[in-house]
This record gives C-alpha cells, sequence and structure tokens, in this order.
C-alpha cells in the first residue's frame, strides 16, 4: 500500500510517502536540485518524522523515501547520497527472473490489468511513457476510468496528490514486470479513509468491469484496519460481509484479486488515527479469503539486480502487514498451514519487494512543484509488481486463472523438494513491532511475515499456469 505525509484522513502501508488506510509513513527525501521537500535522509529520519505526524491518511500502503530527482541515480549512488538502496526495472528483471519469459515471448501480452485507486493521477500517460522511455521499454496505453463524480485533481491536496503517487506506482510496476500486458486504471471519487468510507464506490467499480469482461487481473494497494468496521467492537462483521460482492464476481468469472497486505506489520493504527493497536490486526481486502494478500519483502541487489544476500522480511520505513483474520475463518486452501495461522485465515500469501531501503525508482509529475523521480516502497509496490507476474501467467496458460490461491499453496508444499515450483522461502527477519505487540518472523515454510515466500518467476510462471 502506499502513504503520504503531510497530515491526511488516514494512513495505512509503506514506502511512497502517500496517504494509506493505517499501515505506515514514510519521510520525504528530495534529491539535490529537486524543487522541495526536505534534506533528510535514512531510516531513522523517515521512522522519527513519521512518529511526529497526525495519522489520518487514506488506506494506502507506500511510501516514498526521494521525490523530485532530476534522474534516477544508480544503486551505490543512492546509498552514498540518501543511505537506502534504489533499484530500476531492469534490477527487478533480474532478480526475479524474468527476462527468460521475455526470451519466450510471456510478456503479458492480451492480458489486463485493473488498477483501483481514488483520484488518480492527471499525468499517468505522460509519466508512464517517461518512465518507459527511461529504461528503455515499449510503454503501453492506461485507459483511464472515471467512476462516478471524480473530483478535478487539485495539486495543493495532499489527499490527492497522495493517491496521485499511489496512482503512478501502481502503474509502472504492473507495467515494470508485464510490459505488453493492457493497463485500466479506474479512478473513484472517494478516498478510501478506514472503515467503508470510499469502500462501496470501490467495489461497485470492480463489479462493473468484472461483468463487461474487463480485466484479467485486479490489483489493490489499499486496505482499511477489520477493527474500524462498523459493528467489529460487537462481533458484527456484516459490513465487511456486505463488501464481498465484487470477489465473489471475481471468482465466478475466473478474475484474479490481489490485495495488498499494508505497512504496519503486526499492528495497524488507531480508528482516530493516533498510536497503534496493543493487539494484532489484520486489513480488508487484504484478508479476505477471496483476495490474494501480497506481503513484502526485501531485495538485496548489486547493480545488474542479481542478490548479494538472501531476501529478506520488510521492515525499514513500515513494515509488511500480515497475520490472523478477526473475521474470517481459515479457508481451506491454507489447510496445509493450519499449525502456523490456527483457525482463522492468515495473511500474506506470498511477497514481493516492498523495502523503501531497495525502493523502485518512480516518475512523477502531476505535482508542478516536485516533478521528477523518486524512490518508493511498501506493500503498494508489492501488488502491482505481483499482478504483472499473473498476467504473465494467465498469457501462458492461455485462459484466466482466476483464484490462484489452491494452487499456490499446493506449489508452497512441494517446494521444498521442488525447486520448479517457482517458490521461493524466505527465512530472514521479522516484520516491525509496535505498542508490545510482537511481529511475526520469517521461519521456513510459510509465515505471517511473508506468507510461503517470494517468487522465481521462470519457474513460477509456468509452474502456476500448469498447476492451476
Amino acid at each position: 500500500m502506499h502513504r503520504v505525509l503531510p497530515a491526511q484522513p488516514r494512513k495505512r502501508a509503506a514506502a511512497l510517502a502517500i496517504g494509506a488506510t493505517a499501515l505506515a509513513t514514510c519521510a520525504l527525501v528530495t534529491a539535490p536540485g529537486a524543487p522541495s521537500g526536505s534534506g533528510a535522509a535514512g531510516a531513522a529520519a523517515v521512522r522519527a518524522e513519521s512518529a511526529a505526524l497526525p495519522q489520518p491518511v487514506p488506506a494506502i500502503a507506500g511510501h516514498q523515501a526521494v521525490r523530485g530527482a532530476r534522474g534516477p541515480l544508480t544503486t551505490a549512488q543512492c546509498e552514498a547520497q540518501y543511505g537506502i538502496a534504489c533499484y530500476t526495472p531492469t534490477q527487478y528483471r533480474q532478480a526475479y527472473d524474468l527476462n527468460p519469459l521475455y526470451r519466450r515471448g510471456i510478456t503479458g501480452k492480451g492480458r489486463t490489468i485493473v488498477i483501483v485507486d481514488s483520484f488518480g493521477s492527471p499525468t499517468v500517460q505522460h509519466d508512464l511513457d517517461v518512465y518507459s522511455k527511461q529504461f528503455g521499454m515499449k510503454s503501453t496505453h492506461v485507459d483511464v476510468v472515471k467512476w462516478g463524480k471524480v473530483p478535478k485533481f487539485d495539486p495543493t491536496d495532499a489527499t490527492m496528490t497522495g493517491w496521485a503517487g499511489e496512482t503512478s506506482l501502481d502503474v509502472q510496476m504492473a507495467h515494470a514486470v508485464a510490459p505488453d500486458a493492457h493497463i485500466v486504471l479506474v479512478e473513484t471519487g472517494v478516498a478510501e479513509t478506514e472503515g467503508v468510507t470510499g469502500l462501496p464506490e470501490m467495489m461497485d467499480a470492480e463489479k462493473s468491469l468484472i461483468d463487461r469482461g474487463i480485466g484479467d487481473v485486479i490489483t489493490q494497494s489499499f486496505g482499511a484496519t477489520e477493527n474500524t468496521f462498523p459493528g467489529f467492537d460487537k462481533g458484527d462483521f456484516s459490513s465487511i460481509q456486505k463488501l464481498r460482492y465484487a470477489f465473489k464476481d471475481a471468482k465466478r468469472h475466473k478474475v484474479t484479486v490481489l490485495a495488498s497486505s499494508g505497512d504496519g506489520g503486526a499492528t495497524d493504527s488507531t480508528a482516530d488515527g493516533v498510536g497503534y493497536y496493543t493487539m494484532p490486526v489484520n486489513s480488508w481486502p487484504s484478508g479476505d479469503p477471496l483476495v490474494t494478500s501480497i506481503g513484502g519483502t526485501q531485495l538485496h541487489l548489486d547493480a545488474n539486480g542479481d542478490r548479494t544476500a538472501p531476501d529478506s522480511v520488510y521492515n525499514d520505513n513500515g513494515a509488511g502487514g500480515g497475520g490472523q483474520s478477526h473475521v474470517f475463518a481459515r479457508p481451506s486452501y491454507q489447510n496445509t498451514v493450519r499449525r502456523v495461522v490456527g483457525s482463522r485465515r492468515g495473511t500474506p500469501d506470498v511477497s514481493m519487494s516492498a523495502a523503501v531501503n531497495g525502493g523502485a525508482w518512480t516518475y512523477t509529475s502531476y505535482d508542478p512543484k516536485e516533478t521528477g523521480w523518486g524512490v518508493s516502497g511498501g506493500t503498494s509496490e508489492a501488488g502491482p509488481l505481483f499482478s504483472g507476474i499473473v498476467a504473465l501467467a494467465d498469457q501462458q496458460a492461455g485462459r484466466r486463472l482466476g483464484d490462484i490461491h489452491r494452487a499456490l499453496y499446493s506449489l508452497a508444499a512441494q517446494s521444498p523438494w521442488n525447486p520448479f515450483t517457482g517458490i521461493v522461502d524466505v527465512k530472514d527477519g521479522t516484520d516491525n513491532s509496535y505498542a508490545g505487540v510482537t511481529g511475526y518472523q520469517a521461519v521456513p515454510g510459510y509465515d505471517m511475515a511473508t506468507g510461503v515466500g517470494t517468487i522465481d518467476a521462470n519457474r513460477f510462471v509456468p509452474a502456476l499456469a500448469r498447476r492451476h
């Protein structure tokens, strides 16, 4: 998910200085020559600033560590200037073993990724074109669908710019993995700010597209803490249950639905946006059994994109969300990991890059005062990255794969002895801890820090296509 630093309706997830409903926040580092911004650098500065800010922000799962840079720097230059690593799509493609797929023509061609964000970005196509040209990729046309009355974009409105940053991240990360996939961006006119607010518009939009046959995979970089829905404190979960119609429709039409797990680790912001819950919490839609929950890892790469160390849990400027749902019981596809999740639905299911220290370069121009390159992270990055993986698998299979949970957990069960599953276990690190709530630790096999782990796309994509 994605967040913004200025005070907003409420925060949620990880490395884009934008907005997210209660997952985490990140401070800004403005690059040399950038029009404005702070000069702080590094994780300590991010944590210190976010802790001092009011927490109301939209439910986005992301953070931005650098904004307004004149051009993308190398990883070494980022480490020297900002104290964090930064990565390009070229490095991601090497890290996730995507290049062999591209050479075989598996590029997402013929498949459609649907991205849902409040307000969107008025410069989304231009920014994708600049991003693609910078890294030697062919761009793609973004079809923008405005759902309901979407207000005119105001670059002085922090909520709108937060969602615009989220939109840019979502579109550019999906394109980075599946360069020939078609992208449909759905812009809604009400921001999700915890609880039910904004979600009916998003679910209505998704159902409408599904019913019209538009979209093979839907990615959602937003989420609301289960505890903030009406009736939760009384054990009445009907306010969540009534919002599931789009996901039920997606299952009927074999559309894969993804959601970022959030950037608050095992905790989340309180309903008033101040402090954190003192018990483990989960978010919706990530915790919905019909949705594949995408958690976060930290990549450790050299300039070519080769690993210098195994992936670890995303836990720097925010932390990958995960834990047991208080609303949903354990689905049957998680019976193989019942010793970890117990009787409840556990998240995440699988993870990809999300750490701010190892964030992704993106380009934005929606804010004329801070046009340029930025480094972003959070599970708002991981979700659209994985949507590209699903688009590749759909192309490989020649059909929609729909709900991938059973195939995913079946492959994970085989992965200790079958290297061709493409499932890569993550065994290092823990997610974040707040208010005395201990984060989840990465261990061999499934865990609620990274799910089944991460993926080697060259093996995972054909395995998922065959298994499903």
